[in-house]
Parts: C-alpha cells; sequence; structure tokens
C-alpha cells in the first residue's frame, strides 16, 4: 500500500510538470500573430516556377563547370548572381557595387583559391539592426576525374535560385511601400561542399553584428523527392527550428497550417540522428553561436553528389511551394511586432 501511494505522487507530480510544460507551450503558440496575411499572399505569388526553372537552367549549365570553390566555373556563379541582384535594385550588404565577402587562400589553408560569398540587402523599415538571414550555398563539385560536369541542381541550385526568387518578391514589396519591419540578408555562401568554410568565414567575420542577427533560415536541396517520400511529395524535412527557438518553430508550423499545408517532416531533427544532417549544412555555424536556425532539407536521392544531379530532374511546381513557404516564414519573423525570441529569453518558456 505504502509503494503504491509514493508511486501515484510520483505519477501525479510527473503528470502536473508535463501539463505545466504544455500550458507554456500553448502560451508560446497562442502569442503568435501571424503578420499581412493578403500581403503575403500577393509578394509570395510572384514566387512561380517559371522563373525558377528559368534561373536554374542558366545556374546549372556547363557554363558554371560544377562551380567548384574558387575555380572558373564558381567565379561565374558568384557573378551571375550579383549581376541578377544588381538587376533587381537590391542593393548590396556593403553598399555601391561590392556584393561579394572575399575569402583568402589563406582561410583554405592555401589548398583552395580565394573564393567569395555573395550578400545582398534588404534595410529594415523599423528595426534596421534585426538581420534575419536567409542562406543557400552556391558552389558544388566542379568536374569529377573522368571529365564530367557535377552539375548541382538540386544542391544547392536549388537553394541559389529560391533565395534569387525570394529577394526580388521582398524588393517588389519595399517598392510598393511594403518593406520589411526588419533587415534581411540575402547569403549566398561559398564552400560548403568543402565544410562549410564560408559560413564559417562569415561567422567570423560578420557583416553586420552576430548579437542582431535574429534568426538563419538556409535552404539546402529543396527541388527534388526522396525515396521515402514517392507516394507524398508534398513534403519538407525541417532540421534544427526547436533546437534553440521553440517560438521559431511554432511560427514556421502556423505558417504552414494557414497558407500551404506541407507535411513537415522532423525524422532528421532527432538528437543523435545517424545522418548527422543538423550538423552538415551552413547554418550549424549560425546555430553554434546561439542564432535560431532552421534547415530546409528534400533528402538525399540517387543523382546526390553525382553529375547526373540535373535542372531537368527538379520539381519546379514543388520548387516554388517549398521556396514560398520559406518566404512566408522570413515575412513573419521580418515583421511581427516582437523580435524573435530564443528559449533561454523566452518568458513564457521560464
Amino acid at each position: 500500500m505504502k509503494t503504491f501511494w509514493i508511486l501515484s505522487i510520483f505519477t501525479l507530480i510527473g503528470t502536473c510538470a508535463t501539463q505545466k510544460y504544455t500550458t507554456k507551450i500553448q502560451n508560446v503558440k497562442d502569442n503568435i500573430k501571424l503578420e499581412d496575411s493578403t500581403l503575403v499572399f500577393k509578394y509570395a505569388n510572384t514566387i512561380n516556377s517559371e522563373e525558377l526553372s528559368t534561373h536554374l537552367y542558366k545556374y546549372a549549365s556547363e557554363k558554371f563547370m560544377g562551380r567548384a570553390v574558387g575555380e572558373e566555373g564558381q567565379k561565374k556563379a558568384a557573378e551571375f548572381i550579383k549581376d541578377y541582384y544588381i538587376a533587381e535594385g537590391v542593393e548590396s550588404a556593403f553598399g555601391g557595387s561590392n556584393y561579394y565577402q572575399t575569402i583568402p587562400k589563406s582561410f583554405f589553408n592555401d589548398e583552395y583559391n580565394a573564393s567569395e560569398n555573395v550578400l545582398a540587402f534588404i534595410e529594415g523599415t523599423e528595426k534596421p539592426d534585426e538581420i534575419i538571414i536567409i542562406s543557400a550555398h552556391l558552389d558544388h563539385l566542379g568536374i569529377n576525374e573522368d571529365g564530367q560536369i557535377n552539375y548541382g541542381a538540386d544542391d544547392d541550385g536549388s537553394g541559389t535560385v529560391a533565395i534569387m526568387e525570394m529577394a526580388q518578391a521582398f524588393q517588389l514589396a519595399k517598392k510598393e511601400g511594403y518593406g520589411p519591419k526588419r533587415s534581411i540578408l540575402f547569403l549566398h555562401l561559398t564552400a560548403e561542399e568543402i565544410g562549410k568554410k564560408g559560413s564559417e568565414y562569415y561567422v567570423n567575420n560578420p557583416v553586420f553584428p552576430l548579437k542582431n542577427t535574429i534568426a538563419n533560415l538556409n535552404i539546402d536541396m529543396i527541388g527534388r523527392i526522396d525515396d521515402i517520400h514517392k507516394t507524398n511529395q508534398n513534403y519538407l524535412y525541417l532540421i534544427g527550428s526547436d533546437r534553440l527557438s521553440k517560438e521559431l518553430h511554432y511560427i514556421s508550423e502556423k505558417v504552414n497550417e494557414t497558407f500551404f499545408n506541407i507535411d513537415l517532416d522532423y525524422r532528421y531533427n532527432v538528437e543523435g540522428e545517424i545522418n548527422s544532417y543538423y550538423t552538415r549544412s551552413d547554418h550549424y555555424n549560425f546555430a553554434i553561436h546561439g542564432i535560431p536556425v532552421i534547415f530546409y532539407f528534400n533528402g538525399e536521392h540517387k543523382d546526390y553528389h553525382r553529375p547526373s544531379d540535373t535542372p531537368d530532374k527538379i520539381e519546379y511546381k514543388l520548387l516554388e511551394k517549398r521556396t514560398k513557404f520559406v518566404f512566408a516564414t522570413a515575412w513573419q519573423i521580418a515583421n511581427q511586432e516582437h523580435t524573435l525570441v530564443v528559449d533561454k529569453d523566452n518568458q513564457l518558456l521560464n
């Protein structure tokens, strides 16, 4: 009888603790108010599969020779991105005509030539010092030993063109008087394929103080379907969204439930996950500095890191929908009344 009584007390305590945490999470959810639904639809709908396809067929072409770090093809790819922003009127993060953050050869231990991150910037209208970074890597594997080009259409051409389209949408909103309240940095990172070196260089030499960077939305492969989802193409893996900010996670969930109804798959977000995807793309260098992140990913496929990763295999309507989802998430973070909160500072959780 005494043992049963003690076990009952522990069960009651555990239930109360669970209920208390559940209440805190519900408070976080209830505190999220989506901003400007009509405007989100208007500008998200400027992102379309036709433009994504046009950009990607150019970006993942022979001209860029697989975009190997520091090589001629990668330089041409960086110039292609820069020229796009100039044409769209999206400013440089440095001001003027310089869109490059140059990474010296010495940073790569002289194993690779100097390379560059490409940075475009839209300044916030009300809280310009608060920065949201939307990132993707611009490099790939170059030409293999057999002389075949690794086109990298999905990895990470899909993320590259997604950012270009999002920047165009935000810039149009700005022109029409609806610029984001917080600043957005469109960050195209080099040297991801050799160990996330472009993002490592950025966090060591930030153009804007890391303490002012409130979130990183990182896109690395969102144009294809993996074998797990052959019967459910309306999916996307999200990794890291709840690691540092439950608010970021539930903003993402609410945006999706309200506008898109994508099947958000978190299987690769489990701690100790065998592929270690959380540590494998550029978002991780921001996360280790305490910046909340989301890594958007479609999973590996048979063409991963092969010359056969070509633009004709991209699911462009799916790429469009996924890009719109990231755009709407960034819109919410940029425009909501309060600044995105990390868990350790979230009074609703503590």
